[in-house]
């Protein structure tokens, strides 16, 4: 083998291993509490109807009780208001227990007996991320649990009306799902709350069903939207930590501004939460789970003591708890008086541009008054920051009509109005900017340093110039590959900077982002806040830092800017007298772990076309040879990235064209799949037209990546099957013949007819499974045959020096030494062919397995699939196993038809890499094309 060519696989290899590394390990450490239960959990199983339990004998609804509580349950005599929770892909119903062992302390706080009844489905762990096929039947058992919940509070005078719902993963997707049921209730559900659910697309398009079911949602929440305007739905996203749903898939794609009830956020940006969770974490992680057991207790009605109605509220409620902070409305404002008894000693009028006061421990009431007058030309901010997390107001605004008595300092009592709703909380502090041009009613505003508990805090305040705290900087080139840096140093003294990351709103682009800082006094100060800042969406990232400090920030995005224009913000909450220095570095291996989160799931139909187009080699070197190729040489002549890309970019630009979607339309055929949806609005029915913004160098690059997954896997099937081939010669004498592991034509007839009806009765995945193993021992009857003709040869010449005397020896030997040359090749070259036909025979297995590992786990309740996604194709698929196990290169090379299928790689190639990024279940559609033909070389 040439050795630039091993040189470059292993380079190959090697950025897909750096990328696959920064993608599962390339993030911060896990820093969510763990969520504990203070009693025994217990799981109280709720009855259901006859017809119900008869139709989904997998399938189970249950009560989440501890301790006195379970007892009081166990009768199922409920009077709280029902959450249900859902699981996810292969997800348990007992990861109910950390949102229900949390409710239950909150409720033990609350008065008037408040509280929730938390209920959770058993969904049998079902893989529905990779099998679509129970989706549907997930949907409808759960119509069927919500109105079993609704008639246990039949008893009740005010029974509640619906139930809340809070889905994990492909849980929440089926909570979306309810609404495309044709006799679905909307008013039984009002709320949902879903966590890590990809929303937009699944990660992997690995069936039909899996897709009819997303199109089927999409388009209901799409057309249907005024009528279903009244469900207010949150989506939490987990961050980087989440390598399963990457957080960009969680988005709503009906969120704000057009649909004011649908609510996307990632955790990251959760006030008092801040931290990134992987996809299993986001269940019981402590500090998600408190913040949203605050919301649902918040909306309930006091009066109703159910869920409120009003769908304002639920989203006012849901933006208080989810969003870094609310924005109050003008009709929000509350005029309150504050009242005081010794004046001449609370109050104190600030006249310098910058306020720093640090409270003393002992309780006492403080109020600092900054007059507005002389600031509104100067000045478009007031900035201030306190480091008591209270949530209580404290900053006040004075009207015109009360303008002397915020002038007179000694009054005892002051009429203000509450300019403290805007409050956003970070991790150290609490932090309110307000707008000068937005403050155009009030003379004076009041700060609040008041300490009423006794703990020390501090508060600081400036006047701000926008232009002033606003800097710029362009990012460097994804391709500058960390040699450029852009750098920039803040020399002023202000508390509050924002520096614009130009050109920064691509998914690909990743950067390191250092922040230096230094003082020159030493003393104590609040800690420096360094904050992502999306416009587009709500996946803001914080880091917190000590002064003086050096401090590396990870530059990513979890969605695309929708317009590439607007660009990320990097907000600096900093330290008063301090200079920082701020530097942005492309770091490769982050760019690489960025194209693999968003494109990953391409590298398999990549893989899948670098093993069809070693396949068209082998065949073209049938046709001009008469002999096949060893498999890595095949891989290294399949490798053809601009025979396959430059034709599929070129149909794309063609597409462009009005005439030719015209004609594409005419001819019926499918959408191109170019690119996985990098933006909320996109869907995977819409071609991906934005594809063409991305560089040109990203598909060759997934190219490189799925020929080395291609190169080394079929290296490895060769080590393996060799490894293998020995344990076999335990079994099985050794063969001098090639045709060792073959069928006979009636007994392939018979295992083809069986394998057929094995699939159509229980799993067509197991029928071809069950057809590459018999290939597989084919190729293992082969490789022990290569062998043991090896070794004879290697001993002929042996015998033939030790019997020179005898002339009839030596043409004996001679004889025997052609016959096992002869022999031996024949046997290698059918190696090599049936090796790559291996190689091959492997996608449609891997493609197969989910929808067989779903089988296996309902096989107690079932034995037949249903819906099976591999009915219409694996008869044709076991057809062409079978036929190929007893192919031989020398009668192939011989075949009328082998010139044109030595022809259909490429263009199916090109036909995959067109229609198959999204839909990863055609790959086996499109080999077909290839295999059917081959299968038939040997007939004809």
């Amino acid at each position: 083998m040439n050795l630039r060519t091993v040189l470059f696989y292993v380079c190959a290899a090697s950025f897909l291993a750096v990328g696959l590394k920064e993608l599962l390990t390339g993030f911060e450490d896990n820093r969510c509490s763990m969520t504990y239960m203070f009693e025994y959990p217990q799981y109280l199983r709720v009855p259901l109807p006859r017809r119900v339990a008869r139709l989904y004998p997998a399938y189970g609804l249950y009560l989440y009780g501890e301790g006195r509580y379970a007892q009081e349950t166990r009768e199922l005599h409920l009077f709280g208001v029902p959450l249900l929770f859902l699981p996810g892909n292969a997800g348990s119903y007992k990861q109910a227990r950390s949102l229900g062992s949390v409710a239950l302390r909150k409720a033990e706080r609350m008065e008037g007996g408040l509280h929730f009844n938390v209920f959770t489905v058993d969904f049998n762990e079902e893989l529905v991320a990779l099998y679509g096929g129970s989706l549907l039947r997930q949907t409808h058992f759960l119509h069927e649990s919500i109105k079993a919940i609704l008639k246990l509070y039949k008893h009740l005078k005010t029974p509640p009306q619906s139930v809340a719902l809070v889905g994990h993963s492909m849980g929440g997707v089926v909570a979306r799902a309810l609404f495309t049921l044709p006799h679905f209730n909307t008013k039984l559900v009002s709320l949902i709350i879903t966590q890590a659910s990809p929303h937009v697309a699944p990660v992997l398009a690995m069936d039909p069903y899996l897709l009819d079911f997303y199109s089927s949602v999409s388009q209901k929440w799409l057309k249907q939207a005024n009528k279903l305007k009244n469900i207010t739905i949150l989506s939490v996203g987990g961050g980087y930590r989440d390598y399963q749903v990457r957080s960009g898939l969680t988005c709503l794609p009906s969120s704000p501004p057009e649909d004011p009830n649908k609510l996307s956020v990632v955790v990251t940006a959760v006030p008092r939460t801040w931290v990134s969770t992987d996809h299993l974490s986001i269940v019981w992680c402590k500090e998600l789970v408190l913040a949203t057991v605050r919301a649902i207790f918040d909306l309930i009605d006091p009066e109703s003591r159910q869920l409120t109605e009003d769908p304002e509220k639920r989203m006012s409620v849901l933006n208080q708890h989810f969003l870094p902070h609310s924005i109050p409305m003008l009709g929000d404002r509350e005029e309150i008086s504050i009242t005081v008894a010794d004046a001449a000693q609370v109050w104190s009028e600030v006249n310098t541009l910058r306020l720093t006061y640090s409270t003393t421990k002992e309780i006492e009431v403080r109020y600092f008054l900054f007059a507005l007058a002389s600031r509104r030309k100067a000045y478009s901010h007031f900035y201030c920051r306190s480091s008591n997390l209270d949530k209580s107001s404290w900053v006040y605004g004075c009207t015109h009509r009360n303008a002397s008595s915020c002038r007179n300092i000694f009054l005892h009592s002051l009429h203000a109005v509450d300019l403290s709703k805007g409050t956003e909380l970070l991790p150290p502090y609490k932090v309110l900017r307000l707008s000068v041009s937005d403050l155009s009613s009030f003379t004076h505003l009041v700060v609040s340093a008041s300490n009423l508990n006794g703990k020390r805090f501090m508060v600081e305040c400036e006047w701000q110039r926008q232009k002033s705290v606003t800097l710029s900087v362009p990012v460097p080139h994804v391709l500058s590959f960390g040699w450029t840096v852009s750098d920039i140093t803040i020399n002023l003294t202000g508390l509050l900077h924002t520096i614009e990351l130009q050109h920064f709103h691509q998914v690909y682009q990743a950067f390191r982002i250092s922040v230096v800082s230094q003082c020159k006094a030493q003393k104590d100060r609040l800690p420096s806040v360094y904050r992502i800042k999306v416009p587009w969406f709500l996946e803001d990232s914080l880091t917190t830092a000590s002064v003086p400090s050096v401090t590396e920030i990870s530059g990513m995005l979890h969605t695309c800017s929708p317009d590439n224009v607007s660009s990320v913000h990097l907000q600096l909450h900093t330290a008063p007298n301090c200079q920082y220095k701020v530097s942005v570095r492309t770091s490769l291996p982050m760019v690489l772990g960025q194209v693999l989160r968003f494109f990953g799931p391409m590298v398999p139909m990549y893989t899948s076309v670098t093993l069809l187009l070693a396949c068209g080699v082998q065949l073209c070197s049938l046709l001009t040879s008469r002999r096949p190729a060893a498999t890595h040489l095949l891989l290294c002549q399949s490798f053809q990235p601009h025979k396959v890309n430059l034709p599929v970019y070129f149909i794309h630009v063609i597409l462009s064209c009005k005439w030719a979607k015209d004609v594409w339309s005419l001819l019926g055929l499918p959408p191109m799949d170019v690119a996985p949806p990098t933006f909320p609005n996109e869907t995977v029915n819409e071609g991906m037209t934005a594809a063409l913004e991305w560089p040109h160098l990203l598909h060759p690059l997934l190219y490189i990546f799925g020929a080395a997954v291609a190169f080394w896997g079929s290296t490895l099937l060769t080590v393996i099957t060799r490894l293998m081939s020995f344990i076999l010669a335990v079994l099985h004498r050794p063969s001098v013949s090639s045709e060792c592991g073959t069928l006979q034509l009636r007994t392939q007839l018979l295992v083809t007819l069986l394998l057929t009806v094995v699939g159509g009765t229980c799993c067509g995945a197991l029928s071809i499974i069950a057809a590459f193993l018999l290939h597989l021992y084919r190729v293992l009857r082969l490789q022990m045959t290569e062998r043991y003709l090896s070794h004879i040869l290697n001993l002929v010449p042996q015998k033939h020096k030790g019997n020179a005397h005898s002339s009839k020896a030596k043409e004996c030997n001679g004889t025997r030494a052609l016959l096992s040359e002869l022999a031996l090749q024949e046997a290698r070259d059918d190696l090599q062919l049936h090796l790559t036909l291996c190689a091959l025979f492997t996608v449609p297995v891997m493609l197969s397995t989910p929808s067989l590992l779903h089988w296996i786990r309902n096989l107690r309740y079932s034995s037949q699939l249903d819906p099976d996604p591999c009915w219409p194709y694996f008869v044709p698929v076991i057809l062409a196993y079978m036929l190929l196990i007893s192919a031989k290169a020398s009668k192939l090379s011989n075949s009328k038809l082998l010139n044109l299928t030595s022809f259909l790689p490429l263009p199916v190639s090109i036909a995959m890499v067109t229609f198959s990024p999204l839909h990863l279940y055609r790959v086996t559609y499109f080999l077909l094309v290839v295999l059917i033909p081959l299968a038939l070389c040997c007939l004809l």
